[in-house]
């Protein structure tokens, strides 16, 4: 997603893009048994190196993202996805994505790793102080749309 012009505000992209889980899988990604997805998307929509996050989990970096085919799934590739067999994981991803096969979209596997605590924290208080900027900065915007509303309505007054 670029970047988005909205009048005179310059607006960048969302610095992540959160990765939602069944409340079964939130114990396997925190204890490091589950390190890796698979998604039904039209498209692409994640990358190596992009930082994402994980309710319940917290922040995670994505480390790849490739192109699969469910019926060439191995019990190997399976494992890491927290099931045990590769049947298994195809029956759970059938239940999930039963539109998203419809349609024909593409298997996508994220494999992604959990950042320890310590960064954890870190980036949770750089989103804090992220989002405090933000909220100062959309008040300074709308001092300063008043202010030249009010400067208009005057102009028209005095006319």
């Amino acid at each position: 997603m670029g970047d988005v012009v909205w009048g005179k505000r310059h607006i960048p992209p969302p610095p992540q893009f959160m990765l939602l889980f069944k409340k079964k899988f939130i114990e396997l990604i925190r204890r490091g048994e589950k390190t890796q997805t698979i998604r039904l998307w039209d498209r692409v929509r994640m990358k190596a190196g992009q930082r994402s996050y994980i309710p319940g989990v917290g922040y995670i970096s994505i480390l790849s993202v490739e192109q699969v085919e469910l019926e060439r799934l191995t019990d190997a590739d399976a494992v890491p996805d927290g099931f045990a067999t590769a049947d298994l994981l195809r029956n759970e991803i059938k239940s999930i994505y039963a539109d998203e096969l419809k349609k024909g979209q593409k298997a996508f596997r994220i494999r992604f790793h959990v950042f320890p605590p310590r960064e954890q924290k870190r980036m949770k208080e750089e989103r804090r102080k992220r989002k405090e900027h933000e909220s100062v900065q959309q008040c300074q915007d709308a001092d300063a749309f008043v202010k030249k509303t009010l400067d208009k309505l005057r102009n028209l007054a005095e006319k």
